[in-house]
């Protein structure tokens, strides 16, 4: 049996330029002709590669979470104390978000707005994405309460939310044009307001 020709590009690469187009443009703003002139490659490429636009922004999702700045979340998880957690999140995210290599704000949140009724099991798997990191961000501050980390009338729910409104708010901030030390400011301000 013969086999097809083998691929002619660097498909890291290639998911890498899509991630990098889908997070400036996001996903409903982003045509086929973008993608592949960004990756440098052909229509039939693409879909023999990676599927159709939706899978394509799938995998550019996966990288952005495990490569990208998503991999804040579970850097930050790791850290040994709830506070430390929040300082190594906010920090981190504050200095992704105002990094002049990438685009501004963040994939997750940024594509998610913008979804019509059209691209709803986008929104759908973006929310279900966000949702995901708040419940582990929770779930890290039941242990630390458990382990008296946290005080016992802290509420770790509520402070998983307000710690992901803190990151998406600073996105949005991003998106405007705030700076670094703008994010920094707000990244201090939110330190201040938490539990002792």
């Amino acid at each position: 049996m013969q086999k097809g020709r083998p691929r002619e590009f660097d498909t890291e690469l290639a998911l890498d330029k899509a991630l990098h187009v889908f997070w400036q443009r996001g996903y409903e703003g982003t045509s086929l002709t973008d993608l592949t002139e960004a990756m440098g490659i052909s229509r039939p490429s693409l879909y023999a590669a990676f599927g159709n636009k939706e899978e394509l922004f799938r995998l550019a999702l996966d990288r952005y979470a495990k490569k990208g700045p998503g991999a804040i979340h579970g850097e930050a998880l790791a850290e040994p104390t709830a506070r430390k957690v929040v300082e190594h999140l906010l920090h981190s995210v504050a200095m992704s978000l105002t990094d002049p290599c990438n685009p501004s704000g963040c994939l997750a949140v940024q594509g998610a707005l913008t979804c019509s009724q059209a691209a709803d099991s986008i929104k759908r798997e973006l929310c279900k994405r966000r949702s995901e990191g708040e419940d582990n961000l929770r779930k890290r501050f039941e242990r630390a309460k458990s382990e008296g980390d946290l005080g016992p009338d802290s509420d770790p729910g509520a402070l998983a939310r307000y710690v992901i409104t803190v990151t998406q708010g600073m996105s949005v901030q991003a998106s405007g044009g705030a700076t670094r030390s703008d994010l920094l400011t707000v990244v201090d301000m939110a330190l201040k307001a938490w539990p002792a």
